[in-house]
This record gives C-alpha cells, structure tokens and sequence, in this order.
C-alpha cells in the first residue's frame, strides 16, 4: 500500500516543535520546526519533500531514480522529493527525522535524542 501525505504528516508531528503551516502561494503544507521548513507535501500530492544533504541526495537518486529525485527549484540544496507509491516506509521515516534534526534548535534535537 503506498504512503500518503497524512502518514507523514502523522510522523512529523510526533517530532518536538513541529508544526504544519499551509503556504497559499504553493497550495499546499508545509512541516516546519521553529518556523523552518523540513518536510513539504500535502493531502493528494504524490510526493514530499525532505531537506537532506548533497551526498546523500545523490546516493538516493542514484540507487532509486524511480523513488527519489532532486526537488524542483531548491534541489541544488539537497531537498529530495520522494514519490509516495514506491516509497519504502521506514526509510521514508527515517528521512523525514533526519531532515528534522538538520533543521531542529540543538535542544530540541538533545530532547528528542533523550526520550
């Protein structure tokens, strides 16, 4: 069964100081911890997006192009977008806490870490 936006959103948050912020101008969601996007998607849509780095973009993309590739406009800055249909679910999961961690204040991060 492939993901969907409201699983992730789920995931999100569960993180500490997350929050989901409707942008109009794109039209749709966004995940934020303090105010920072780290995940980006929205009910319907057939991907999100996580903040990860340039590395491990590449290694993504290279090993599952069908699944993983570089977002549209702020890919050059390691956004991967991810297809929901051929996602696996831990991993995705993974990537979404990783992106949150790369955003998060350090004590967030050092709370969560201590749970």
């Amino acid at each position: 069964m492939a993901l969907t936006y409201e699983q992730v959103r789920e995931w999100a948050l569960a993180l500490p100081g997350t929050s989901e912020v409707m942008v109009e101008a794109w039209g749709h969601p966004t995940l934020r911890v303090d105010d920072k996007k780290f995940a980006g998607g929205g009910p319907g849509l057939p991907t999100v997006t996580v903040k990860a780095s340039m590395q491990e973009q590449a290694e993504l993309v290279a090993r599952d192009p069908k699944t993983y590739s570089p977002a549209a406009y702020v890919g050059r800055y390691g956004w991967v977008q991810i297809d929901l249909a051929t996602a696996d679910p831990g991993e995705l999961h993974e990537l979404l806490i990783e992106s949150w961690r790369r955003i998060a204040p350090k004590k967030l991060v050092a709370e969560y870490e201590t749970r």
